[in-house]
Order: structure tokens, then C-alpha cells, then sequence
């Protein structure tokens, strides 16, 4: 790889790196020990939970790089900054393992998911100079379990130097030596994906596909056949989306009648060729804006003494306000998935599945692979997608910024690969692998396999962009798709209830949602027939362009393909130009700390044993 990367730098520092990791500045804590110390600088809330508050509250993507040899490791098309953290990264790497050797770190050990085949063993090394950085390696602790005996790994390591200054805040990857390293940031989130991604990375190596998914298992009573159907089904979603909103919800079914969901993972899971699916984590890290009318479990398990609360509003008294945001847009908790409950009658139930890990198509009636989007304008409610349609959601990984979260881009497309922010090295190779895996799927259990896009945003906005200064107004606000509605969407599709037709995006649109007629969600109803038409338009040259851009990545010719022609066939009716108005589809490509993916030569299929059961029983011991 020509300069400035210098793979023969970064492999010298792992192999020096290992040798100054028992030193004596190093304390080796158990997890009594570390939880003892943390509390001593927690705030403790009203409802028993500790709080804590960090100096950085987000995951910095544009100063993370990717440090290898070869297009398969590094960032696709990496910024001036993030260049220039390259150019300096040798020097940092030395100052890193001075400060190995002489400041004083806190060591803790975890694993990552519970199965025998691939279990990584994660180190964690958090400079204390600062005694509250305690809190950082416990909170991301708690996201995992015990280390086993007899696991197969890998190891992975992860320093995290807080104090550097914030001048130099920089994360450095160096996925070949399974090493990762946070500057200047004591953000958990860094820590969590970090070990994630590295985990994503060294799955796809293994003929598995790391994807920014939650799963679930829902059991649903069929209406072709009166029986109860059992569904493994992945969420897949940007942030902000809904994905941990909706792998968590309970859709409304019915529970005297056998239905219900259980709770698997919300965030990243690898999958098998079987459709089988490991999960990673133990406690869930999640964004604490949760309102118990909408998010009941999610609610429950924060508000219970076990959560783990970060950057949450409390008041004088100690009480929490989850949905205040005044002080920070993103408030987050660690939470024990066995507290996602929900109340029934006058008991609070747990949802959670007994197994982070989900059960093959020989053990299950079916898989869903479920697309959330996020969009305001014409993209229906749900969408049912052919095999090959769901790899293109898939390829697209599409959604909108926000007008309340992001005004200057409201309305422009975004657009990340697998929706996955944490993709090491070229993109392409995931969407091949994602494609060869579903299609195998498809063609050994035909009808097993289902496809869905979700539009968890709205129908109708109005975006105005000012000639003369760029500025855009809202002139139409968005109207919303109810909580209500859109569970009733994902209830008719695992029953079979729900209507679908042809529609104008290439895909079947939803028209009838268990016996509600959704015209009135029609988009003619908010748009002429050529404002429609500008939209379409405007999708269809983002999809090209993006396809385009990840045809460089490796992207395959005949998936590449697959993706002209689906939009070719959208494209068929006459163009019209947009009208100012209408949201921009292109947008500046930047490359995210997670735009990377690494996927070796998928391997054949290999049969395994069946999981030890579906369903859960009562909470017992933590697994």
C-alpha cells in the first residue's frame, strides 16, 4: 500500500505492544473490584441507578482510520483530517506504548456472544490518571459476559487513553493485529464499537457476515393455516431509525393465543449460512430518549436500579427525564436485557429470548429480513421485497437526515452499505456476501425466506431551499406513520394479513394493514403527479450514483447489474427535472470510522447442531 500507510509500523507496534501489557502499572481488576470503584464517582439516581456524565458524548467517525496494508483494510476515501492522522499515526503509536509502560491503566477481560465457534476474547485497557474513567471500562464491561474456558476466541485489545487532549482525539484501527485505540475520548460507545467491529471483521474472514442488525424470534398465528409460526427476524436500520425500537416492540399480538416476540440482540449479530445468527452482546448500550407509551420494555429495563445511565438529565432530586435533552442529544444507558419487561395483567414479563443467538431455517418456519428507512416524502409504509430487491435495500442502506436533527441537510439522502457505520475495508465485499448467503438461503428452503422494507418516517414533507442562500424551510412538516400503524404493518406481514400491490417504486406497497385501508397514505394525496415524478427521479439518480461508488469497492458485475436493472425499470417513465423545492438526493460522501468492510471468499455451507431451544423459559441465570 503506498504512503502514507506503513504496515511495517503498525506490525512492529503489536508485536512490542504485547510485551508491556503485565506491567506493574497495570492493574488486572475483577468485575467486583471495578464495579466498587466506579460507583465512587457515580451520580446515584432516584430510582437506585448510577450516572455518570463524559466530557465527549458521541462516537467521533471522522477521526477514526483504518491502519493496514491493501484497499481490504483501509478507508475507501478517507479525508484530508483522517489522512493526516495516518502521517502521524507511527508517531502516536510510539507515545502510546510509553504510556503503556509508565501510566496507570485498569485492565478488564470479557468475551463477546456465547457459542463454540466463535467467541472473541476482548482486553480492555482504560488509562485511570482520572480516577472516574473507572466507569468507562465497567459500563462497557457489562455489555459483555465471562470469559469461558475452552473458548476458541479470538483475543482482541483496546486501549483508551482519555486524557489526551481533545486537539488530538484520533481512533486508530489496526484490524490485522486485532487492535484498537481511542485518544482523547472517554465516550463508551467508542469502546463498545470497537470490539464490535473488530468482531464484524474477523467474522467475515470466517465465512460468516458481521451486520448492524437486531434479532428477534416472533411467534405468529398464520392466516392461511390457523397454526403458530415461528420467525427469526433481523432489524436492520441507520441510527435513528427505530432498529432498537422496534427489535424490542411487541407489535401488538396476541399472547393469550401463543403469540409474542423475544428479544435476541439490538445491534450487532454475525450470520451463518445456515440463516442462523450469533449474537455479541450480553447488556445492551442504547439511547435513553424513550417514552414508556412507545418503548415499554426499553423503558422498564432503564428505569430499573441495574442500568448503567450516561449523559441523562436527572434533576435536584435525583429523578430522571429521559426525553430532556436540553444538555445533550445523546443520552445513553447500559441495560440488562433480562429487564426488558412488559406488563401483562398485573405482571411485569420479561421479553427477553433465552439465547442472544438465533436458531437456523431448519428450526424455524421462516426468517425476515427487515429494512427500516427513514424517509418523508413518498416512500410508502412497507414495502415487500423480492430476494433480489432485498439485497438492494441492502447495497443502498438508505435513510434521510431530519430536519429537527439536521436542518442544513434535511431532506438529503443518507446512504451507508448494510446500514452498517462499521465496515473494514472495501463495501462491496459485504454486499457480495450478503447476496450469495440469502440467495443460497432462498434456493434450499423456498418460501422461508421474506423481505421487508419499513418507512419509519412519514409521508408528505416540504422542503424549501432558498435560491440566494442555500437555507432551507420547512413548508410542509411530515406526517407521521402512527406507533400504532406501523406495529400493525410488521403484525400483517409475520401473520399474513396484510395487502399488497404493484407500486411505483418497483417494489409491492402495503394498501390494506390488517383490514385497515391505508389510502389515505397515499402519496397523491400530498403531491402532484409531477412532483412524484421529481422525486422518483431524484431516488433513482442517488441509487445509481451510490451503486457506482460501490462498484469501485469491489461491488460484483452481475449484483452491480441487478441494481441498474431494478432501477432501470422504476426509471421507465418519462423524467422530469425537480423542482427546487425537492430534496437533494445527492450528497457529500465522506468516509465514516465505520466504512469498512472486509469479507473474505464466503465458504460452503456446513450443517449444524440445533440450538438448544427457541423460546425462553422463566429468568434464570445470566448467560
Amino acid at each position: 500500500m503506498a504512503a502514507p500507510y506503513d504496515p511495517d509500523v503498525y506490525r512492529r507496534f503489536a508485536e512490542n505492544l504485547r510485551g508491556a501489557l503485565d506491567g506493574p502499572n497495570i492493574e488486572h481488576i475483577s468485575m467486583g473490584a471495578l464495579r466498587r470503584k466506579a460507583l465512587e464517582t457515580a451520580v446515584v439516581t432516584a430510582n437506585g441507578s448510577p450516572l455518570w456524565f463524559s466530557a465527549v458524548s458521541s462516537r467521533m467517525a471522522a477521526k477514526t482510520v483504518y491502519l493496514g496494508n491493501g484497499p481490504e483494510i483501509v478507508l475507501p476515501k478517507p479525508t484530508p483530517e483522517q489522512l493526516a492522522l495516518v502521517e502521524k499515526a507511527p508517531e502516536q503509536l510510539h507515545k502510546v506504548l510509553q504510556l503503556m509502560r509508565t501510566m496507570p491503566f485498569v485492565h478488564v477481560r470479557r468475551q463477546m456472544g456465547d457459542n463454540r465457534e466463535f467467541n472473541p476474547i476482548c482486553s480492555l485497557y482504560v488509562c485511570v490518571a482520572d480516577k472516574k474513567n473507572y466507569r468507562l471500562a465497567y459500563e462497557w464491561a457489562m455489555t459483555m459476559g465471562d470469559v469461558r474456558k475452552n473458548r476458541p476466541g479470538p483475543e482482541f485489545i483496546m486501549i483508551d487513553v482519555p486524557q489526551e487532549h481533545q486537539l488530538r482525539m484520533q481512533i486508530l484501527t489496526i484490524p490485522e493485529h486485532d487492535i484498537n485505540i481511542a485518544l482523547g475520548t472517554d465516550y463508551t460507545g467508542e469502546c463498545k464499537k470497537g470490539f464490535l467491529r473488530q468482531g464484524m471483521f474477523r467474522a467475515d474472514g470466517r465465512g460468516m457476515l458481521g451486520l448492524h442488525a437486531g434479532t428477534k424470534l416472533v411467534r405468529a398465528r398464520d392466516r392461511a393455516t390457523g397454526k403458530l409460526k415461528t420467525y427469526a427476524v433481523f432489524m436492520f436500520g441507520l441510527t435513528a431509525t427505530g432498529k432498537s425500537t422496534w427489535s424490542c416492540h411487541q407489535l401488538g399480538l396476541d399472547v393469550e393465543q401463543g403469540e409474542g416476540t423475544w428479544v435476541s440482540q439490538d445491534d450487532i449479530v454475525f450470520l451463518r449460512r445456515d440463516g442462523s445468527s450469533y449474537g455479541t452482546e450480553l447488556g445492551f448500550y442504547v439511547k435513553t430518549d424513550v417514552d414508556v407509551k412507545l418503548q415499554e420494555a426499553m423503558y422498564n429495563a432503564l428505569i430499573h436500579h441495574t442500568a448503567l445511565l450516561e449523559n441523562v438529565m436527572v434533576d435536584a432530586k435525583g429523578k430522571i427525564d429521559f426525553l430532556d435533552e436540553r444538555l445533550g442529544e445523546n443520552g445513553r444507558g447500559v441495560l440488562d436485557r433480562r429487564e426488558l419487561k412488559v406488563k401483562r395483567g398485573r405482571k411485569m414479563v420479561s421479553i427477553c429470548a433465552d439465547t442472544i443467538n438465533t436458531a437456523n431455517l431448519e428450526e424455524v418456519d421462516g426468517i425476515v429480513f427487515a429494512f427500516i428507512t427513514r424517509r418523508g416524502t413518498i416512500m410508502p409504509f412497507a414495502q415487500r421485497l423480492t430476494p433480489e430487491q432485498g439485497v438492494m435495500a441492502y447495497l443502498w442502506g438508505e435513510s434521510t437526515h431530519s430536519f429537527a436533527t439536521v436542518p442544513a441537510k434535511a431532506g438529503e439522502s443518507v446512504r451507508i452499505v448494510g446500514m452498517d457505520d462499521f465496515i473494514v475495508g472495501a463495501q462491496g465485499r459485504k454486499v457480495n456476501a450478503f447476496y450469495d448467503i440469502v440467495m443460497d438461503l432462498v434456493a434450499r428452503y423456498p418460501g422461508k425466506v421474506h423481505f421487508f422494507q419499513y418507512n419509519t418516517g412519514g409521508m408528505g414533507e416540504i422542503i424549501e431551499v432558498d435560491k440566494a442562500t442555500g437555507k432551507k424551510n420547512q413548508v410542509r412538516k411530515v406526517t407521521r406513520v402512527p406507533i400504532d400503524l406501523m406495529a400493525a404493518l410488521q403484525r400483517g406481514d409475520l401473520r399474513g394479513t396484510n395487502e399488497y400491490a404493484k407500486g411505483r417504486l418497483g417494489t409491492e406497497y402495503v394498501v390494506n394493514a390488517e383490514g385497515t385501508e391505508l389510502g389515505q397514505y397515499d402519496a397523491h394525496n400530498y403531491y402532484s403527479d409531477d412532483q412524484i415524478e421529481a422525486y422518483v427521479a431524484d431516488l433513482v439518480d442517488g441509487r445509481r450514483k451510490f451503486t457506482e461508488l460501490i462498484a469501485e469497492q469491489g461491488l460484483r458485475k452481475d449484483i452491480r447489474e441487478i441494481a441498474h436493472r431494478e432501477l432501470d425499470a422504476i426509471d421507465a417513465t418519462t423524467r422530469k427535472k425537480a423542482e427546487p423545492w425537492a430534496p437533494a438526493e445527492a450528497r457529500e460522501i465522506t468516509a465514516a470510522e465505520d466504512r469498512d468492510p472486509r469479507s473474505k471468499w464466503i465458504s460452503p455451507w456446513e450443517p449444524r447442531r440445533p440450538s438448544a431451544g427457541l423460546f425462553p423459559a422463566p429468568a434464570a441465570k445470566r448467560r
